[in-house]
């Protein structure tokens, strides 16, 4: 069956390369990216390759909650169901560290704005749905009090940090949803792959975005992952693995959340 697969930052990098995967195999895809003009490039150079049947596009600023909020509102107007959503967009090197709402743009971007996507999304997540969370290797321990409010942590440890809460937040939403909710799974596509931010971050061409599709392919389609809700898969190791070990911790995972609940109330 064609699935309806939503990709955040699908205009370049890896999502890019995924949603033109998917649109090759028949799914209809829903591209977002930050730019109107953009995500409009995109539509019309993958629509151009492969029809314009199976494409939609969303424009959103991620850093702004109510942007998201006003995302998944739209998507609910047209859509009954989301099969697949891959929260892939991301920040590493930023030129301004602080979102309009006064928080770390990477925490915003990378741990807090997915947690909401999925959250408001969840009335057309059924059962037999997927979340695929862009997780990595680059896992550090949340400083809970850095998530809410602006900071100046390094570029390296602000990105870890958030890529753990991400991490914590899939696992702790995977439990408390149980059998009744999408499966939510963490993964990391494989580390230092050739995206622009892998590129602007440390000058180089990264490994071939191929190995990260694939993996997202199987992630959201195969049997594979039919049972992984909760678990996550390091792509850099090529099997499930134990992510950080406060992600194994339910506590640390409950503690997370609820500032996530904090911030968005």
């Amino acid at each position: 069956m064609n699935k309806i697969i939503l990709i955040t930052g699908s205009t370049d990098g890896i999502g890019k390369a995924t949603a033109k995967a998917f649109i090759k195999l028949g799914h209809r895809v829903l591209l977002h990216g930050r730019s109107v003009e953009k995500l409009a490039n995109v539509k019309e150079e993958l629509s151009s390759e492969f029809g314009e049947a199976n494409i939609e596009a969303f424009a959103a600023d991620l850093s702004d909650f109510n942007k998201v909020r006003a995302l998944a509102e739209q998507i609910a107007g047209e859509h009954q169901r989301i099969d697949v959503l891959i929260n892939n967009a991301g920040v590493y090197k930023v030129a301004n560290k602080t979102a309009d709402n006064g928080i770390d743009v990477r925490f915003v971007v990378n741990t807090i704005s997915p947690y909401l996507l999925t959250l408001s999304l969840m009335p057309l997540l059924g059962r037999d749905a997927r979340v695929i969370n862009l997780s990595s290797a680059a896992q550090a321990p949340v400083d809970i009090s850095a998530l809410g409010k602006a900071n100046y942590l390094t570029d390296d440890l602000a990105y870890a940090q958030s890529k753990l809460a991400l991490t914590m937040w899939s696992r702790h939403m995977a439990e408390t949803q149980g059998a009744e909710g999408p499966a939510i799974i963490a993964v990391n596509p494989a580390s230092f792959l050739g995206s622009n931010m892998v590129k602007e971050a440390y000058g180089m061409e990264g490994k071939d975005l191929q190995i990260g599709v694939d993996v997202l392919s199987r992630a959201a389609l195969s049997d594979e992952f039919s049972d992984a809700s909760g678990l996550y898969f390091d792509n850099d190791k090529g099997v499930f693995s134990q992510p950080h070990s406060d992600a194994l911790n339910s506590n640390k995972n409950r503690n997370v959340v609820n500032k996530l609940d904090e911030i968005l109330a």
